[in-house]
């Protein structure tokens, strides 16, 4: 093991702490205003990936990063509207059953409109190659990754906690019967919640579409350590879902650098396990009064 390849391990197991991130700051967001356990948001991400497929080949690379997301945004907006919106003050279980159903069909739709066979998707030729200093060298593309996460990270914590609208939406998440008595509607709020959870979903699709394999089951396959993130960091807390995509993702990369590359998911099941015997509420999970 050289000092070379850890580190390379080591960013790698980032890289995917930064898609379950995307993924999982869009859950944390969405549960912890509307009460809504989305299931479904797996099958964001798919869709995201295969519109990027799509569009790739009519605007471009830098085209489908853009516009792929926007349209997995837009139709999230439609789904809060007229699937979500019902269930806001209902029991989470039955959003649970609501979304479950939801990734079933978005599953199957992809299924029967592309095929159940993998789709490729390569990296554009500019992006390709490696960057490096002495001997260590990563991949130009994965380091692009990696700056649009930590810029889409800090874009929504600029949003969250320096605007009035993220002012209103952290008191909407505290106690949403006191912002509605104050003569605000959180609906066009949760809209906007809605549509930015699931369009950093697709986005996430469209990022990992050129490194793994774009097929109907992906989404499935990311959802459950998306919830993980959300269970370790804490309901509630932006930075707690931040810190916890960034450990689970350093536990897997380290998993693999030290040849134990089967036992890396299960690692972070593990990982999960050890914090909740210690902190129930995760790492920075915050008290949210209508949950209690």
């Amino acid at each position: 093991m050289t000092a070379t390849l850890l580190i390379q391990q080591i960013l790698n197991g980032l890289l995917d702490g930064v898609y379950y991130l995307l993924i999982a700051l869009g859950l944390s967001l969405i549960f912890s205003l509307g009460g809504i356990v989305n299931l479904a948001h797996g099958g964001f991400f798919a869709l995201g990936a295969y519109l990027a497929v799509i569009l790739v080949d009519y605007i471009g690379f830098g085209g489908s990063f853009i516009v792929a997301p926007v349209a997995v945004a837009m139709l999230g907006i439609l789904v809060e509207r007229f699937l979500f919106r019902p269930f806001y003050r209902s029991d989470p279980v039955l959003s649970l059953l609501l979304t479950f159903g939801l990734a079933m069909v978005a599953e199957q739709t992809l299924r029967w409109t592309f095929g159940a066979a993998p789709l490729s998707f390569a990296i554009p030729e500019g992006l390709r190659g490696q960057t490096g200093i002495g001997d260590f060298s990563y991949s130009y593309y994965r380091t692009l990754l990696l700056g649009v996460a930590v810029f889409c990270v800090a874009g929504l914590w600029v949003l969250l906690h320096l605007t009035a609208f993220g002012r209103v939406v952290r008191a909407g998440v505290q106690n949403p019967d006191m912002v509605g008595a104050l003569g605000i509607s959180l609906e066009p709020y949760m809209a906007a919640i809605a549509a930015l959870g699931i369009g950093l979903a697709g986005l996430a699709g469209v990022m990992l579409a050129p490194i793994y394999a774009v097929h109907p089951a992906m989404g499935q396959e990311i959802i459950t350590p998306a919830f993980v993130v959300v269970v370790i960091g804490g309901l509630g807390s932006f930075w707690g879902v931040v810190v916890a995509a960034l450990l689970v993702g350093l536990v897997k990369g380290l998993m693999v650098a030290f040849n134990y590359t089967a036992f890396s998911t299960a690692a972070i099941y593990l990982l999960m396990l050890l914090i909740l015997l210690f902190r129930p509420r995760g790492l920075f999970g915050e008290r949210i009064q209508r949950f209690e």
